[in-house]
Order: C-alpha cells, then sequence, then structure tokens
C-alpha cells in the first residue's frame, strides 16, 4: 500500500498569500471623491442642507428613502433645497447626495395617451413610461433668427374665439377670468377640436383639485382626445416643488414633437396656483419678498417659460408649440399683479365674465376686453370677409344696450341695431364638447350678417342654426371645402351660402313652406 504525501498547511498558506499579493498587484484602485451633504431643517417642501460644496444650481439632489430635491438656494453658509416629495420621511441628520445632473423629464411619443406627473412617474396605471430619451425640464427660448411669423390659425371650434379673437399656431393666448367662469371649458373644446387636425395636445394641471383633474381626463377619454394628448399632473395636495417644475415639464415635452416638425397645443391650468407655489417656497426659503408677498422674479419665471412658445423656421422643421395659459382673477380685477404680469407677456387674452356665465351665455367671452394681438393674420380668408365689421358692430351693440335700460323712447334704427346684437349675442352661444367646423361656423356667421335671423325669436335660433349647418354642410360640399382649404370667399359662394342658409331657416319653421332644390343651386 502506498502512501501519498499531502502538502502541509504552511504551504497551502502560502500558495493563497501568493495569489492574493498577484490579484492586488495586478488591481488599479481608482478612487473617486463623493461630496455627501447633511439635513439641517426640514419645513412643508423645502429643506436645508450643510455641505456640497460644488453643487450646481437647479441640481437634482438624492436623499434617503428614495426622496429628490432641487437645488435652488446656493448660499454661503447652507443650500435651500425645493422638495420634489412629501418630506415625511425625511428628518434632520439624513445625508444627501449629488446625482451630477439637473431635473429633466422623458419625452417621446411613448408619453402620448398617458397621464404622468412632472418628473415622468406615470399615474394612470398603465405601467412604467419606455421612453428613451431624457431632456431638461429648463431650456433655452429659440432665438429670434430662428422663429417664424405665426400665421397658421388654430381653430378651437368656438364661433366667438374663431370668428372674434383669433389664435394661431406658435402664439400665447391668455385665458382670464373669475373663478367657475368656464376658462378650463374653453381649454377643453379646445383640444377636442384637434382631432382631425394633426396637433399634439398637452394639458398641465397645477394645484387643481383630485376631482376636477378626474373629470378633465375622463372628459378627455371620453371623446377620444386622450389619443393624441399627454397629461401632467400635479395636482393640489402634491408638494409645492412639483407645483413649480409641472408646466417646465410639460413643455419641454412638447418641444420634442415641435422639434419634430409638428403642431404642438400646451395648456396650462393654471398660473395663478404656479405663482402661488413659487410664493410659498420663496417664503419659505426666505427670499426677499416684494408686491403681493411675491418674490422679485416672478415675472421671469413666468416670461421664461412661456417664450418657449413659437413657430420655429423650415430649417428646423417648422413646427410650432401654441401656449394657452389660464390665469385667475378676483372680483374681475385684471390690473393684480400676476394677470397684468402675464397680458404683458402673452399675445393677447381671452377674458371670461361672470356676469355673462350667470346669465346663461356660454361661453362668456367678454367680447370687448378680449384681443388677440396677432389677429387677422392667422384668420382663414372667410372669417376676414364675413367677420371683419362683426366685433366693431357687437360692441357697439353691448355698450348701447347698456345705455338703452335708461331710456323707454328708442328710434327704430337703435331698436334694429339692438335686436341684431341680441341674436348675434345668441349665436355665439355654443354647448360645450360641441365645437364646430370651420364652414358650419361660416355658414352661420353669413346668415347673421346677412339678417336671415332677424324675424326670429331668441327661442327659434337655436333651431334655425342647427338646420343652417346642417344644409350647408350637406348640399354645398365644395364650397366648405374651398373655405376649409383657406380659399377667398367669393361673391356666388357667398350668395350660394345664403340661399342655401334662408330656405333652412324657412324650413325649420315651417318644414310645408318651402324646399331645398339642389339643382338649383348650380
Amino acid at each position: 500500500m502506498t502512501t501519498h504525501e499531502q502538502p502541509s498547511f504552511s504551504s497551502q498558506l502560502d500558495d493563497t498569500f501568493d495569489t492574493l499579493d498577484a490579484v492586488v498587484a495586478s488591481h488599479q484602485v481608482d478612487l473617486h471623491p463623493v461630496e455627501i451633504g447633511t439635513v439641517t431643517s426640514v419645513g412643508r417642501g423645502v429643506a436645508r442642507v450643510d455641505g456640497l460644496p460644488k453643487v450646481r444650481s437647479e441640481e437634482l439632489l438624492r436623499f434617503p428613502n428614495h426622496l429628490f430635491g432641487l437645488a435652488f438656494n446656493l448660499d454661503v453658509n447652507e443650500l435651500g433645497v425645493i422638495l420634489l416629495d412629501e418630506s415625511d420621511r425625511l428628518e434632520a441628520g439624513d445625508e444627501v447626495r449629488r446625482t451630477n445632473r439637473v431635473l429633466d423629464v422623458p419625452v417621446g411619443d411613448a408619453l402620448i395617451g398617458r397621464v404622468v406627473d412632472p418628473v415622468g412617474r406615470p399615474l394612470d396605471g398603465h405601467g412604467p413610461v419606455r421612453s428613451v430619451e431624457r431632456r431638461p425640464s429648463e431650456r433655452d427660448a429659440a432665438s429670434i433668427m430662428d422663429r417664424l411669423p405665426v400665421t397658421v390659425p388654430l381653430q378651437t371650434g368656438l364661433k366667438v374665439v374663431d370668428a372674434l379673437v383669433p389664435i394661431g399656431r406658435g402664439q400665447r393666448e391668455l385665458i382670464l377670468g373669475d373663478r367657475q367662469t368656464g376658462k378650463t371649458a374653453i381649454a377643453i373644446d379646445t383640444i377636442i377640436n384637434q382631432s382631425d387636425k394633426d396637433v399634439v395636445c398637452i394639458y398641465c394641471a397645477i394645484g387643481q383639485r383630485n376631482t376636477a383633474v378626474a373629470k378633465v381626463i375622463a372628459d378627455l377619454r371620453e371623446r377620444g382626445a386622450l389619443d393624441y394628448s399627454v397629461v401632467v399632473v400635479a395636482e393640489g395636495d402634491s408638494p409645492p416643488g412639483m407645483q413649480y417644475i409641472a408646466p417646465y415639464a410639460a413643455t419641454t415635452i412638447g418641444e420634442y414633437f415641435m422639434d419634430q416638425g409638428r403642431d404642438v397645443l400646451v395648456i396650462y391650468d393654471d398660473l395663478t396656483a404656479h405663482a402661488r407655489a413659487y410664493r410659498e417656497l420663496s417664503l419659505l426659503l426666505r427670499r426677499p419678498p416684494g408686491r403681493e408677498a411675491f418674490p422679485g422674479d416672478i415675472f421671469y419665471l413666468h416670461s421664461r417659460l412661456l417664450e418657449r412658445s413659437t413657430h420655429l423656421c423650415d430649417r428646423l422643421g417648422g413646427g410650432s408649440l401654441t401656449a394657452l395659459p389660464i390665469a385667475e382673477t378676483e372680483a374681475q380685477n385684471v390690473s393684480a399683479y400676476i394677470p397684468t404680469n402675464l397680458i404683458s407677456i402673452t399675445d393677447g387674452q381671452i377674458s371670461l365674465s361672470p356676469d355673462l356665465f350667470q346669465k346663461g351665455i356660454l361661453p362668456a367671452v367678454d367680447v370687448g376686453r378680449s384681443v388677440s394681438r396677432v389677429g387677422g393674420k392667422t384668420q382663414l380668408s372667410a372669417y376676414r370677409s364675413v367677420a371683419g365689421d362683426l366685433r366693431l358692430s357687437y360692441s357697439q351693440f353691448e355698450e348701447l344696450e347698456a345705455f338703452s335700460r335708461f331710456s323707454s323712447r328708442l328710434d327704430e334704427e337703435t331698436r334694429s341695431t339692438l335686436e341684431r346684437g341680441r341674436r348675434v349675442r345668441e349665436i355665439f352661444k355654443q354647448r360645450q364638447y360641441q365645437p364646430l367646423s370651420v364652414a358650419e361656423q361660416i355658414a352661420v356667421l353669413v346668415a347673421i350678417t346677412a339678417g336671415l335671423f332677424d324675424e326670429l325669436s331668441l327661442e327659434q335660433l337655436p333651431t334655425a342654426e342647427i338646420a343652417v349647418r346642417e344644409a350647408v354642410t350637406s348640399h354645398l360640399p365644395d364650397v366648405c371645402e374651398q373655405i376649409q382649404a383657406g380659399d377667398k370667399l367669393t361673391d356666388e359662394h357667398r350668395a350660394a351660402l345664403v340661399d342655401v342658409a334662408r330656405t333652412a331657416v324657412v324650413n325649420s319653421q315651417d318644414p310645408g313652406q318651402a324646399t331645398l332644390d339642389p339643382q338649383a343651386l348650380d
């Protein structure tokens, strides 16, 4: 029997140490310094941090428990941070680490049809957003040489807006009014009207009640508008930091589609709540207050946001980003701080009146106080020929109506002007979620300017209007196509529209009195 000698324990240990020495000798240790800060205090929506000497302005910071914040105040002795999550799980002494990147948001086609928060996290329960690109929320606006004039209309489907306060693609039109006057309704109708116009719509809810946001989302989904829309939500119970970054994130999402050469519509609902959230953060971070306790840079807050709305030149794809910011007033006080700032930044405003709303005149657009600084340059030719003098005459009617209440004796011309004005106002009424095509609007405007509704009572007007719209679209399809294409409304087309509308009005009141002969229109 042969006995094999086993290696001794000491020789095995020597071999192990030799192997470890070889590994250590071949391994190059690369050490990187890591900046770690410490939370010194926590407030509602903000935190103060000690350390992080090389942090950048608006850099994203990581707290324990997967919480994030935004470096905002770079003071000498401490760092003021805006928290993007609830501060309940944060306490003094927690570590803070840099991420070496600014706040960004996912962009791309994967966001269409989704409901997300301002940092791109899904809120609709349909799984994560599978986006391959992220862009900073804060970006520079396009330069002057990269822009084109605003000339293409953005149809809202609302007669009073498209005819009297036109909006163009790339424009910034403010929607202004008191609480519960229909501001959001105009914005939602505008989104619904883009169903066949290849416009990507982004609805940004800032500080709204959860029930109100849920209703908007349900309305968009029910009418198929969510198929070409993105909803960015920062609810009223969200941290003020999330409400602060929400409109910038929504604009970045829209800029992605604009850079692809597409047309984009962004609704900011609303910037008054956005300004209040920024004021809260600024006061908590002990920034000097100014007028109405807002910080001194409140104007820059909104100007750098709305300046990103533009119509790009052909060299950059020719896309556009149209902004419809919403602002809330108190007791129709348009001279308040935030409404005044927004009016000076935007290219016009649609002013809503609570008095008209209470009278049932919806949408409650105050034509005399509404203006579009781009104006007729964006209107289709048919609008300019039909509604050219309508705005002035309607404003005169409103003023004349106010004075006529003090007099019982009116001459025949004044009485005729008042009767025509009341019918124009009745025609401008429109139900929500029922936007009209350009041809339907032009047909009704031609009928009212031709005096076809003068002999009807106000109760008969809705039926007559529907009859005119249906008759024109069914019997004059060629004229409707030319109007939609932006062709000039010729005298022959106007005469044909008047003939069809007159017969439709008669038929709507007494179907047995007249019949429409399509061959007579040729």
